[in-house]
């Protein structure tokens, strides 16, 4: 059904998120353009701190008659004494009437100084002030709208995200949906997570009603009865409604695997919250900690806007055009992907997120210079995975504020080694996997063509530096780890625009892949990026919800404190750090990076400490270790990711194509990733270990 050119889902899905989303935006800068309003105003009027206030007029007569009040007050105390029951016996007969003409003159000059200041005051509100007042009041107003709807728009964002992936059957699992009996187990697990959910919100709202005190919040507490209700039943509906396309039969081992994690996550959380512990409303409880950091979440929501947006350019085949006439090897290519993937990683703090955001873009481009399958879906799945240890990620951010036994220098003073590291063993084994001659163009054929494939890019990087330079000098809003959920979606707008209005990219001839669809206008590329967003974004933030609620289930069991209580539990550091790195890449395989780290924080980690493992040690060790645990079967979350931005046909084209070939060739997707997180783990956890025993 489509109304003014738009379906169903772009109506009820697509729009209220780009409106949210852009909303978050455009209120960000109003919040920078009001503070640098204020400067402004400071710079211009001195008191603008105050002028911009309405002005109290004092209250107090500065004209008063002096003697006739000196009067009144000897006249009103002489009464008191007359009534006095204790006649004086405490003091009081003598009147100073000196001494209380000296204080109200000391009051009257008091209140004369008021009325000059206030007067003085009002002759500085000028109408040009009065006008520029109110545009500061506005934005200020709006700057304060949007803190105290963080949490709204992040719980609309989540909702209408993870109804969209329902209705269209976009839940991570590990393996797709496929026959009917996938889609009956997949659905019905769905169903009892979302009922297990809805009881959950249920018992969270009637609880805080029934504690007698004043709910904070209350409207998210409905919003996660509602929510989840409407989940509830979206999921029955689909149930009724099993895709036409859908195959015949299927074998409980699969359907199993169709299964959503989130599912898995939710069911799991129920038995203890809700069976063993009698404590229903935890599992919401721990949910509800999206909505403490709700600013986080959105950000989030926008990283992945920033990379659907950004496959609508043509800014990665410009990019890649460059290194096209050196003729390098797949794997090399694969390398610089790889190595350029980890600066926006920084940015967003978990590899989770580019892949969703940036992975498509890695995928085709990789596909587009001729990569085989095989290895672009290996270098999409470890696309984020080496940006983690640098600056500025959120991640070390997050370490540092819960430990305070490191520091974010000492952090990504190490991280850049670890960085380095890694690069070199996905190099070196890339070499080593290799499958034709690793030649490389002559500088004298490919370093024009080079330079001329360069031209291009130009103007995207005028754009990028001219946009990023006016956020910096006149929102004073520099492009860091804070800034970028909100300057680069603005940017990359910009260059769609340039695209499609001023270069009209889309009427050049382009390489393309087989699949590969372009967008024809710019309204059509942002209305495509915002659909392809939606669905991502109910993926990834149900898994990081429901993960938290797995979080919960660790902690409240107790297991970790147990551990970290007993200082001799493993006998020495070596099996200390055997044990520590086993249990970390196993949280890496079933939680988000971010509440991994509040886990690990109040729980493992003080059982390293209290085994002698040195703490800076211990968090390289285990971010390197979450890492190997995202791209580690059978969970293997990031190859989950992949799998969701370029699409099961290309998951099945490649085992296709590899088809009766050897074991490294037929999952190298795996293998590659797999074999330099390893060796990095390893190298990172014992290496230190190895150098102070000989050393």
């Amino acid at each position: 059904m489509n109304f003014l050119g738009r379906n169903l889902r772009e109506w009820l899905s697509s729009l209220p998120v780009f409106v949210v989303l852009l909303g978050v935006l455009l209120l960000s800068i109003g919040e920078n353009l009001n503070s640098q309003l204020n400067k402004l105003g400071n710079h211009i009027w001195p008191d603008y701190h105050i002028l911009r206030l309405d002005v109290p007029i004092p209250s107090c007569d500065p004209n008063i008659d002096l003697e006739s009040e000196v009067t009144r007050i000897v006249a009103q105390k002489q009464q008191e004494a007359a009534n006095d029951p204790f006649g004086g016996m405490f003091g009081g007969d003598d009147i100073n009437e000196s001494a209380i003409r000296e204080s109200l003159g000391k009051q009257v000059l008091l209140c004369k100084m008021k009325h000059e200041a206030a007067q003085k005051t009002l002759e500085q509100k000028t109408p040009q002030l009065a006008k520029f007042v109110s545009v500061d009041m506005a934005l200020s107003a709006l700057s304060q709208f949007r803190r105290d709807n963080n949490q709204i728009f992040l719980a609309i964002v989540f909702f209408v995200c993870a109804l969209t992936a329902t209705l269209t059957h976009h839940h991570i699992g590990l393996r797709p949906m496929q026959t009917v009996l996938d889609y009956r187990f997949g659905l019905s697990a769905q169903l009892v997570a979302n009922i297990a959910l809805t009881y959950s919100s249920y018992s969270y709202l009637t609880n805080g009603w029934a504690s007698g005190t004043l709910i904070q919040n209350e409207h998210i507490r409905w919003f996660y009865l509602f929510g989840f209700a409407t989940l509830t039943l979206a999921t029955a509906f689909r149930m009724l409604t099993i895709p036409k396309d859908a195959k015949p039969g299927g074998t409980i081992g699969k359907a199993l695997l169709s299964v959503p994690l989130f599912a898995y996550m939710a069911i799991s959380s129920a038995r203890f919250f809700i069976f063993e512990t009698d404590n229903p409303q935890g599992m919401v409880l721990f949910v509800d900690k999206i909505m403490d950091q709700a600013s986080l979440f959105l950000n989030i929501g926008l990283y992945i806007w920033v990379g659907m947006l950004l496959k609508q350019t043509y800014l990665g085949e410009y990019i890649f055009r460059v290194f096209k006439p050196w003729k390098l090897p797949p794997e090399l290519l694969a390398f610089v992907a790889v190595v350029i993937m980890a600066v926006p990683t920084a940015y967003t703090g978990a590899s989770g997120i580019i892949i969703i955001a940036m992975g498509a873009v890695v995928y085709a481009e990789l596909r587009r210079v001729g990569a085989r399958r095989n290895l672009a879906l290996a270098a999409t799945a470890m696309s984020g995975s080496l940006g983690v240890v640098l600056r500025p990620c959120l991640l070390v951010l997050l370490i540092a504020m819960l430990n305070k036994e490191v520091t974010t220098d000492m952090m990504y003073g190490w991280g850049i080694k670890v960085f380095l590291l890694t690069s070199f063993l996905f190099f070196l084994v890339s070499l080593l996997a290799k499958q034709g001659p690793m030649k490389v163009a002559p500088v004298s054929e490919a370093l024009m063509p080079s330079l001329n494939a360069f031209r291009p890019l130009i103007p995207y990087i005028l754009i990028f530096v001219v946009t990023a330079a006016a956020y910096a000098f006149l929102l004073d809003a520099h492009l860091d780890e804070h800034t970028a959920p909100v300057v680069l979606p603005m940017i990359i707008l910009l260059l769609l625009v340039y695209e499609y209005t001023i270069k009209h990219a889309e009427r050049e001839p382009h390489e393309t892949y087989e699949g590969e669809q372009r967008a024809s206008s710019l309204e059509m590329s942002v209305r495509r990026a915002t659909t392809d967003t939606t669905v991502h974004i109910g993926a990834l933030l149900s898994i990081m919800a429901l993960s938290l609620t797995v979080g919960g289930v660790i902690e409240d069991s107790g297991i970790f404190d147990q551990v970290a209580a007993q200082s001799d539990f493993f006998g020495s550091v070596w099996s200390a750090m055997i044990a520590l790195v086993i249990v970390l890449v196993i949280i890496g395989m079933i939680m988000d990076p971010f509440g991994a780290i509040i886990l690990v924080s109040g729980t493992l980690a003080q059982a390293a400490y209290s085994q002698g493992i040195n703490p800076l040690h211990f968090w390289m060790i285990t971010l390197v270790a979450f890492e190997l645990g995202y791209l580690s079967p059978p969970v293997a979350v990031n190859h989950l990711l992949t799998r969701q931005v370029v699409g099961e046909e290309e998951i099945e084209k490649a085992k296709e194509e590899t088809r009766g070939m050897n074991f490294w060739m037929r999952h190298e997707r795996y293998v590659l990733p797999l074999t330099v997180m390893t060796i990095a783990l390893v190298l990172v956890a014992f290496g230190p270990l190895v150098y102070m025993e000989m050393f």
